[in-house]
């Protein structure tokens, strides 16, 4: 019986969160956007896939509202509200304005804000969110592009965005233990917080906090808070698991410039064919390199039809909003073309283009899969009957930019066959 629902400010947040949800033991499906229907009866969990981390907070709110009224029909009583564990954010939102909101809704007095996720180095120690061994302002998000983050105090950045009073867990009172945690909580709330920050350092750290909320009706935070969770399926969580359902020709398509991602590459441009499309003659004439792109890896399957084909997107286009938009809807056209030669599985590198082309191939929900590394698994799915391809179901990693090991894109290709 379903009973937790969730809203994801992004797609392979979404998929994030499913994954660790996946491995406590809820049977969990992702949908691309609002659920419209009704899921299968052995469901246990829903992450809505938004796109609502960078838009204006007000249009931020309103979809996600939108999504925990879907949750809530469809039988939803708990909600979690994922953002990402390195809390990108402006002083306007959107996860402050979209937490308040969600509690709001369904009338939860207040709800923890725990962006740690130790297994991919994200903890929060007094306040403070360190990524690995950097404070956040000191890591590689200083410069995002979207999201500069260049303060480090979670309660800092949340009060800027929220109407009411921010609280604070510390540490000494999360290792303590549930009991205590609780007790703290209902102190902050009482005393007029709405949305409450809880250090953690260790995954020990969280399994406390989920215990200590385990019947409050929102919590929200990264990845992380869910690996404490206890799901139906707790006992034996690779049943909830959905096996590969397609087969090859195969593809990655690397969006993301992170650093993560241009190890992964060029890890996999020494084992793979590989290709870089190229930005003039993206901008200047998409349709036709598009095309050019797809038949050379149509080349490459005639030669080997199991052996995957990568494509990167290269360095240009990172900072320029327009350069980057054109090149992510290439990456979508070009999904599309591979796909219309056949492919039904791809590695998809970086949230943006993930979003661009699960739409482009008019994919609505996804299965959750054998798990890659923290953050990141396979998923499958049909695509809807919008799909310009036509009748096909997908396997496909969503990959945020920062995750996953250096032979993420040969090694994954190991547990879908």
């Amino acid at each position: 019986m379903m009973t937790l629902g969730a809203v994801a400010d992004d797609l392979t947040g979404a998929i994030d969160l499913a994954t660790n949800l996946a491995n406590r033991g809820f049977r969990t499906i992702v949908t691309i956007g609002v659920p419209t229907s009704e899921p299968r009866p052995d469901t246990d969990a829903i992450v809505a896939a938004l796109k609502t981390r960078a838009i204006d907070p007000d249009d931020a709110v309103a979809d996600s509202l939108h999504a925990v009224d879907a949750l809530k029909r469809l039988g939803c009583r708990r909600f979690y509200v994922k953002y990402c564990s390195t809390f990108d954010s402006t002083a306007r939102g959107n996860i402050g304005p979209i937490s308040e909101a969600v509690c709001a809704r369904t009338g939860a007095g207040s709800a923890v804000v725990v962006p740690a996720f130790p297994a991919a180095g994200r903890t929060v120690y007094q306040g403070r969110l360190f990524v690995h061994d950097k404070l956040l302002h000191e890591s590689h998000m200083k410069d995002h592009p979207l999201n500069p983050m260049r303060e480090s105090d979670v309660i800092s950045l949340l009060q800027e965005q929220s109407s009411r009073p921010v609280g604070a867990v510390r540490h000494a009172t999360v290792h303590a233990g549930p009991a205590r945690i609780r007790a703290a909580l209902d102190a902050e709330t009482a005393s007029g917080a709405c949305l409450v920050v809880v250090d953690a350092v260790t995954n020990d750290d969280l399994e406390s906090i989920a215990r200590a909320t385990d019947n409050d009706v929102v919590v929200t935070g990264g990845s992380g808070l869910a690996t404490g969770l206890i799901g139906p399926h707790i006992d034996d969580p690779r049943n909830v698991r959905s096996s590969g359902q397609a087969g090859p020709p195969r593809a990655i398509i690397i969006g993301s410039v992170s650093e993560t991602s241009r190890t992964q590459t060029e890890h996999a441009r020494t084992h793979l064919p590989w290709r870089e499309l190229d930005v003039t003659a993206v901008l200047n004439q998409p349709e036709r390199h598009v095309a050019a792109v797809a038949d050379w890896a149509q080349e490459q399957w005639n030669n080997e039809p199991a052996r995957p084909v990568l494509v990167s997107s290269g360095q240009v286009h990172s900072h320029d909003p327009r350069v980057s938009g054109v090149v992510e809807q290439a990456n979508a056209a070009l999904a599309v073309e591979l796909a219309r030669r056949g492919a039904r599985q791809f590695i998809i590198g970086g949230g943006e283009t993930s979003g661009a082309v699960v739409n482009a191939l008019g994919i609505r929900q996804l299965a959750i899969g054998p798990e890659l590394a923290p953050g990141v698994a396979w998923s499958s799915g049909p695509a809807g009957p919008d799909s310009p391809v036509g009748d096909a179901t997908y396997d496909v990693v969503l990959k945020s930019g920062n995750f996953g090991d250096p032979d993420l894109f040969t090694a994954a290709w190991d547990q879908i066959t």
